[in-house]
């Protein structure tokens, strides 16, 4: 029961992180916008020519999905402008889809070597792995060290409960 709770509580660290600290959301929102935007623009261009496969509004999405998700399904626009506007949005859509991917996954696992927090951990990791060689002195000062670091922690935590 209690692995289930940390996967849990993991997954929602994962997907704030990714909501809060990678451009994931701004782009996904820019992509939609721009998908109802130019499938709009499709649509319109389609009316009323003979021949086209693009008879409705949902028709035009669905073309939308298929255009920018390079899946090479949807049947091509007729006419001369839905062809234009069909043409940049496979580039523009497909650029920001593939690019939010590979922003995201670059930034998620970039960013813990970004945090200053890190260095400050990992040094301690290295100096306790070091214990063995340190003198008397050098155990008593990191010993007041250590008491100073954790009445720190213990004054953040009061002052967080009160603001909370």
């Amino acid at each position: 029961m209690m692995r289930r709770i940390g996967r849990h509580t993991r997954f929602k660290r994962f997907l704030k992180d990714v909501s809060v600290h990678t451009p994931f959301t701004k782009m996904v929102l820019l992509l939609i916008i721009l998908w109802l935007t130019f499938s709009a623009g499709i649509y319109l261009a389609e009316q009323g020519i003979d021949d086209t496969s693009i008879d409705s509004y949902g028709d035009a999405l669905y073309w939308g999905i298929a255009a920018f998700s390079t899946a090479g399904i949807a049947d091509a626009p007729v006419s001369g402008i839905s062809q234009i506007i069909g043409g940049l949005w496979i580039v523009l859509g497909s650029v920001l889809f593939f690019g939010t991917i590979v922003a995201t996954v670059t930034t998620y696992f970039m960013r813990p070597m970004q945090r200053p927090h890190k260095k400050i951990i990992d040094t301690v990791e290295y100096n306790l792995e070091q214990l063995e060689d340190l003198t008397v002195d050098e155990l008593d000062l990191l010993k007041e060290t250590v008491d100073t670091l954790i009445g720190h922690v213990e004054r953040l935590k009061i002052k967080r409960s009160k603001s909370e």
